[in-house]
């Protein structure tokens, strides 16, 4: 059922904004949030339940949101979308050159993913070291399933992106074009004198400003943090770094998993 015209006018807000930009005491749009946005727009009083069943009326469900940076350009995401990667998929066809997103992660050993029944008013304890440690990953990914990955324990710097180009270069015979974000390692003089040196084999795009969510390997980054990490009680950085390869190399066998990381909406412009 649509709604009528003034529920039109209470969705399109809800849609439009977050509650904080309307002036209202919330960060995220929750059934409270609504009955404040009734109360001030509209002067009627509602409980929270009548705001869920109004919510669900209209077809809202409650789900996570994703965050997006305010410097993000839409215009330029826009021609990206339209133009700039549709003239560089149709290059690495006429070229036969494979196209891979890559993106470099922390990782900490002490995330947690998921939740853990307890009895209620009983927070659930999760038991671990007391110590603090981390490693890092640079990873690459195709919309054929390919997965080329480095896990390291020191600093990511540019030496260490150099070494995982180099990697590349060398488990792909193919020319490659790649897309990366603009990480001032990726924009480094020596980064960019080393581009320009294997400029046949390889040619390098940017992502538009503060646009991760159009990284397809974005959604292997979270997969790892998830799955990799957040579910398991490593005890030392040996033992995480261990976890982490161990979870790609199974994901790397695993093509239709790769390619399933771009069916993400975000990302869908990319999976052919």
């Amino acid at each position: 059922m649509s709604p009528a015209k003034p529920e039109r006018q209470i969705c399109r807000l809800i849609v439009d904004h977050c509650p904080d930009q309307l002036k209202l005491p919330f960060y995220l749009w929750t059934r409270e949030a609504v009955v404040h946005l009734l109360a001030k727009r509209c002067k009627v009083k509602v409980s929270v339940w009548t705001a869920g069943r109004l919510l669900a009326r209209w077809g809202f469900t409650p789900q996570k949101p994703v965050r997006r940076a305010f410097e993000q350009d839409s215009k330029e995401v826009g021609l990206w979308l339209r133009r700039k990667y549709p003239a560089i998929r149709a290059q690495a066809r006429q070229q036969t050159a494979l196209i891979f997103g890559a993106d470099e992660m922390g990782l900490r050993d002490d995330h947690a993913a998921g939740r853990s029944f307890s009895p209620q008013g009983q927070t659930p304890v999760i038991w671990g070291t007391g110590q603090r440690f981390r490693c890092n990953l640079i990873s690459a990914i195709t919309n054929r399933g390919q997965l080329q990955f480095m896990v390291f324990k020191e600093r990511f710097t540019v030496a260490v992106f150099l070494k995982f180009l180099r990697r590349l270069l060398w488990q792909n015979r193919r020319r490659l074009f790649l897309i990366i974000d603009n990480h001032p390692g990726h924009l480094a003089q020596a980064t960019v004198r080393w581009f320009k040196t294997h400029r046949k084999q390889l040619r390098v795009y940017f992502l538009p400003g503060y646009s991760p969510e159009l990284n397809p390997d974005e959604y292997l980054n979270q997969d790892v943090k998830t799955n990799a990490v957040g579910r398991t009680r490593p005890l030392d950085r040996n033992e995480m770094v261990g976890n982490v390869r161990a979870y790609l190399r199974s994901t790397q066998a695993n093509r239709g998993l790769v390619k399933r990381y771009f069916q993400a909406e975000p990302v869908r412009y990319a999976a052919l």
